[in-house]
């Protein structure tokens, strides 16, 4: 949620940081705006709406000139997006942009206003700024006054500041929220993210919690709260520009469909060892896995359904048993762990602020923990005490897909070697797993190639749905969870994922005359049932539309479009049939004229409650 970026060096300040800005788009955001040092002043230019907007204003009004500023985009917590409560907020030495939440900001609005502050927008982040201000007046010094200021602030946040009797440098502070800190040649940078400065330099300091950075023409200086000056080790990012742009595709969420089979290859291929998978790298050996009793899959949105296919690989191979839950659910349950439960968290930022607060959790009940995540020194990243890194370079688009087809590969990964490490599974049966996993990235080829014109097909008939229904069973089932929240999250068509038997126990009864019915069908023990549960459907009148293996027959009264795939063992079918889930996402969003990558009121990277 929301993005930060600060710049200090030789360019055109304001076109570095819209340019950034545009980088991280992805998170989410409803306003932006920018303050730059100009002629020893803080000219500020903010919007609501897109960063488009911001920079049509800036052309009417002139765009503030200079070398150093912060720039922002965000996402409404507290109070409505409008212009007066966009970032930058000012107090009457300071401007700043904050991403995140402060817990206790009314306690601390009503004390400054008890102290002669007043305020213009209903936001918590102008409480920072006038509180900044408040300690400022007292010392006169900005670190000094950033450091008794964190000391009052309750919550997650990461601040970039400005104070105007400091006019060529840039002030930042990071706790929980994400914040690097890049640096180039006679310039320095803020980010919320890699990507907004990948233009500018690979190179990066990573902000741990409580720690302040100061940018300035001697370049970037780090503190901690007791104003000691730390040595911190610089970081180079292993992503290109490539990665980041849409290389000649009409969106991010459709280039990162098609590096899928890429991203598979590169995850599962460093793990495999004389046809073995191996998470030795990961500090994961067979002693650890066999003393595992029990298993916690925490996560939210798609990286919990990749949990839930899991669950089903886990326990139908390694037999231990596996809980998947929602991580702001698991979080306030008072869950029940001991020493030999293993939590894993899911998530692919490393940020989600629910995830991190569950890991937290686990980690104080005494249990063990494993963080899959995709960005590298993330706050997941950090907190876990074992950590498998899926590889898929940056995700850009909201609507997650490359990152959910990499966690599935982790964990079959996983299972396979649970299995094999608790002696479920033989040699041979371990190496016939892998040899299947990795015919995989073929198939997802396969299957984009052949599916692409049939997807946007099967799209141009979901479009003018006001709601409709993914079934499936067991595998099916888990995929279908998925499918629904592709297609809901950025189509912004109702749909609902329910297991094929429970229809009858309450929901056929919203079927009604051409409603949508995406069937999954591709586990061979299942498929006789899904099949009736789809005649079910379709005796009262919906619109079916079934998912199922290359040369499976099926009577002809069943099925209204069919979407056949090539064949792989049950256990992996999730990897192929998930292909086609997406590109029918894809394409309902973009015959409805929606923004693929940017759906409405969603954030790519969710790190606030």
């Amino acid at each position: 949620m929301c993005g930060i970026v600060g710049y200090y060096g030789y360019r055109d300040c304001s076109d570095v940081l819209v340019d950034a800005l545009s980088k991280l788009e992805y998170r989410g955001y409803d306003s932006a705006g920018i303050a730059v040092f100009e002629d020893g002043n803080i000219k500020i230019a903010k919007s609501k709406g897109r960063l488009s907007d911001l920079v049509k204003k800036m052309e009417k009004t002139g765009k503030p000139k200079g070398i150093a500023g912060i720039g922002h985009t965000r996402w409404a917590t507290h109070g409505e997006p409008s212009d007066i409560n966009s970032h930058p907020h000012c107090g009457k030495n300071v401007t700043i942009v904050h991403n995140g939440i402060i817990e206790n900001y009314r306690k601390l609005k009503d004390y400054l206003i008890s102290q002669g502050k007043t305020f213009v927008s209903d936001t918590d982040t102008e409480v920072v700024a006038q509180l900044l201000d408040f300690y400022y007046c007292r010392h006169s010094d900005p670190v000094k006054a950033i450091i008794e200021t964190t000391e009052d602030l309750e919550g997650s946040f990461a601040l970039a500041i400005m104070f105007n009797d400091y006019p060529e440098y840039i002030f930042a502070l990071r706790r929980e929220s994400p914040l690097i800190v890049g640096v180039g040649e006679n310039e320095s940078f803020i980010a919320s993210d890699v990507p907004a400065i990948l233009k500018y330099t690979k190179n990066y300091y990573l902000l741990e919690h409580n720690e302040i950075a100061v940018l300035g023409r001697y370049g970037a200086k780090i503190y901690d709260l007791h104003y000691q000056k730390l040595q911190k080790e610089l970081k180079t990012a292993d992503w290109d520009m490539d990665a980041a742009e849409k290389c000649g595709y009409e969106h991010f969420m459709i280039k990162e469909i098609n590096e899928q089979p890429t991203s598979v290859k590169t995850t599962v291929l460093p793990r495999i060892k004389d046809g073995m998978p191996t998470l030795e790298e990961c500090g994961i050996d067979d002693s650890f896995l066999c003393g595992i009793r029990q298993i916690h899959i925490v996560a939210c949105g798609t990286a919990m359904h990749a949990g839930v296919v899991g669950k089903y690989a886990i326990e139908k191979l390694a037999r231990v048993p596996v809980n998947v839950e929602i991580a702001s659910e698991f979080r306030y349950k008072s869950p029940i762990l001991d020493k030999s439960d293993l939590v894993i968290i899911i998530s692919q930022s490393g940020e989600t602020a629910d995830s991190l607060a569950a890991l937290k959790l686990a980690k104080s009940l005494g249990a063990k923990t494993l963080g899959i995540v995709n960005v590298k020194g993330s706050s997941i990243a950090r907190e876990a005490e074992k950590l498998i890194y899926t590889l898929a370079g940056p995700e850009i688009a909201v609507a997650s897909t490359k990152a959910y087809m990499v966690q599935l590969s982790v964990m079959y990964l996983f299972a396979f070697r649970l299995a094999f490490a608790k002696g479920k599974i033989s040699q041979s049966e371990c190496e016939n797993y892998i040899k299947l996993l990795n015919e995989i990235p073929d198939k997802i080829s396969e299957v984009i190639e052949n599916q692409l014109e049939n997807s946007q097909y099967i799209a141009s008939k979901l479009i003018n749905s006001d709601s409709l229904l993914y079934i499936g069973r067991g595998l099916d089932y888990a995929l279908s969870m998925e499918g629904s929240l592709k297609l809901k999250e950025i189509s912004y068509i109702h749909s609902e994922a329910y297991a094929a038997g429970e229809l009858k126990h309450g929901t056929i009864s919203l079927v009604t005359e051409g409603m949508p019915v995406i069937a999954v069908a591709t586990q061979d023990d299942l498929f006789d049932k899904t099949i009736s549960n789809i005649k079910e459907v379709k005796a009262r009148g919906a619109t079916t539309i079934v998912v199922l293996k290359d040369g499976v027959e099926l009577p002809s009264d069943v099925a209204d479009y069919i979407i056949s795939l090539p064949k792989t063992i049950d256990l992996l079918m999730p990897m192929i049939a998930c292909v086609p889930l997406q590109l029918m996402a894809y394409y309902s969003a973009l015959l409805r004229g929606n923004d693929v990558d940017k759906p409405r009121n969603l954030a790519k990277s969710v790190t606030v409650e």
